[in-house]
């Protein structure tokens, strides 16, 4: 695989990336809330006891959405938060969202290729076989992972700040919520969540062994033309679907930490993730580790199947680009 390529699946998987998130985007507000819910609702109470009528008025909302979320359907939670907060309400901090996916999935899928181009060099030189083992998709998942997760914590941090903001209307740019992040709690807690965010890393190997296993089936009984975007949708959302669901409870510890405010995150720090996750299950059960774990797992399928859909379908004409942006570039040198 030349350098061409390695470039090519990176702008591929970062444009998969956005236009997936801008069709998934509000089941990610939905999950996004049920696992911050108990955390912030309680610091609204609390809040509530020192404040005016207008902070009982934002706390019922609230407990309205999270009431529906713990307890209805999905189509009727988005009912309440149209209600309650409008469309728009759907699509709280969508701009950081699109930033950290397309920087998120630029990072990974560069290295992601980059590394099994290794591998599948080394495959072929030894004759065995074309396609990457399962241990080789670990090891290049866990690299791509882990070097992505930490550059791209940041838009993370902003977007669920955003999307759980507690004043209804309220409105904020990606970068002016990363500078008030900044100002008011520090510069480490744009990094708050890379723990758990590591160990999440376990969340893409897990899917991309699922897909790459899968996909070297496929191209050994039909060819590199018998793996079609359609087939690539069906089986990004399989290997999500096991992965999620393996690692839920940290996915949940990640968001409340990313909510988390200066003194507590102090308070925070000196716990271990298991600690933490201990916590969590001690005050509010499992649920509280598993709250919004259907509406996530709608999400994070829909999200991947339209992840790997779109990727496919961009792959060719992102090759094409990558090789007139280098043909120009010598032109230029000559």
């Amino acid at each position: 695989m030349s350098d061409v390529e390695e470039i090519a699946h990176a702008i591929a998987g970062a444009g998969g990336g956005a236009l997936s998130m801008i069709v998934t985007y509000p089941l990610v507000t939905l999950s996004t809330l049920a696992q911050t819910s108990s955390n912030r609702a309680s610091q609204e109470a609390k809040d509530g006891d020192d404040k005016t009528g207008t902070a009982t008025i934002s706390l019922t909302t609230q407990q309205k959405i999270i009431s529906a979320i713990r307890n209805s359907t999905t189509y009727q939670v988005t009912q309440e938060i149209l209600r309650n907060k409008g469309i728009l309400g759907l699509y709280s901090g969508l701009e950081s969202a699109l930033y950290g996916i397309t920087l998120t999935n630029f990072i990974y899928y560069y290295f992601y290729e980059w590394v099994s181009n290794i591998f599948l060099t080394s495959n072929k030189r030894s004759g065995r076989g074309r396609g990457l083992s399962t241990i080789q998709s670990i090891i290049t998942g866990a690299i791509a992972g882990a070097i992505t997760c930490v550059g791209s914590n940041p838009f993370w941090v902003a977007n669920t700040r955003m999307m759980t903001q507690k004043k209804e209307g309220e409105s904020s740019s990606a970068f002016k919520t990363i500078i008030d992040i900044i100002q008011k709690d520090g510069v480490g807690t744009l990094f708050a969540g890379v723990l758990p965010a590591l160990v999440l890393v376990l969340n893409p190997i897990i899917q991309y062994t699922i897909f790459e296993q899968i996909k070297n089936v496929i191209i050994s009984r039909n060819g590199a033309k018998g793996f079609t975007a359609s087939k690539a949708f069906f089986i990004g959302a399989f290997g999500k679907l096991i992965a999620t669901t393996l690692t839920y409870p940290y996915i949940t510890l990640k968001a409340r930490m990313h909510i988390a405010k200066k003194s507590k995150s102090e308070k925070v720090k000196s716990q271990s993730m298991v600690q933490q996750i201990k916590t969590i299950i001690a005050q509010e059960g499992l649920d509280g580790l598993y709250g919004g774990l259907s509406i996530k797992l709608l999400q994070s399928i829909s999200t991947a199947a339209f992840l790997f859909y779109f990727k496919e379908e961009l792959l060719s004409g992102s090759v094409k680009l990558v090789e007139i942006f280098k043909l120009l570039s010598l032109k230029k040198k000559n």
